[in-house]
């Protein structure tokens, strides 16, 4: 951790508490399906993986066409949610603002699609502390598939070794582990289903600040 030169920072459940907005959508697509609503506690489980996986988790069982139309309808009511209720999670802004008095860069890597990502850091206030954002659309894969990763470090000059990944789930710690970055994840967020203590990941913290802590 002491030759970290960059970082890389998942959004939902990492910087960001999204599942307010997230189950207000999805269960706006569910009642205009004629389906019952989710809890929003259920629906936290679904998040991670993209909308796609969201949506498909909503609505187990349906055919390619009809989760087409379903993305469709969730995109329409997530637009109109997105950043409503979204909170920025305590010590996220301190250890922004650490990692940048470091001199470290950092970024979003997200599987969020870059219609609701750029938005999002907008309206939370976030955009102003990242060099730049890589979204679940940014490439042809998306986390657990290392490539946003390799980017992101191509896109920083910085070899996979020197930057840190930090996120809340399974998906962060293998996509971390593929590209070769070491990986802290959040005893928070959305961890879908797999607690982060099974995660094979280089440390598990209780705040963003306490990771910026194990590197500056």
């Amino acid at each position: 951790m002491n030759k970290i030169r960059s970082v890389t920072i998942d959004l939902d459940g990492t910087l960001l508490d999204t599942a307010p907005d997230l189950g207000a959508a999805a269960n706006a697509m569910l009642v205009e399906l004629g389906h019952t609503p989710y809890p929003i506690a259920t629906i936290t489980e679904f998040v991670g993986l993209g909308i796609p996986n969201l949506v498909t988790r909503c609505l187990p069982g349906i055919d390619v066409e009809a989760q087409a139309n379903a993305m469709a309808i969730f995109r329409k009511y997530y637009a109109i949610e997105n950043g409503r209720q979204s909170r920025v999670y305590a010590g996220v802004l301190e250890a922004l603002a650490a990692f940048r008095q470091a001199a470290l860069p950092m970024a979003v890597v997200t599987n969020k699609a870059t219609a609701f990502t750029d938005p999002l850091l907008q309206t939370t206030n976030l955009a102003q502390w990242f060099a730049f954002a890589i979204s679940g659309d940014t490439l042809a894969q998306k986390k657990p598939h290392p490539a946003q990763l390799l980017h992101a470090c191509e896109r920083f000059g910085t070899s996979p070794q020197e930057n840190l990944h930090i996120g809340d789930s399974a998906t962060d710690a293998a996509a971390a582990r593929a590209a070769g970055c070491p990986v802290l994840l959040v005893s928070y967020g959305y961890d879908a289903g797999v607690p982060v203590q099974d995660v094979d990941c280089d440390g598990i913290v209780g705040s963003l600040l306490d990771a910026a802590r194990r590197v500056i």
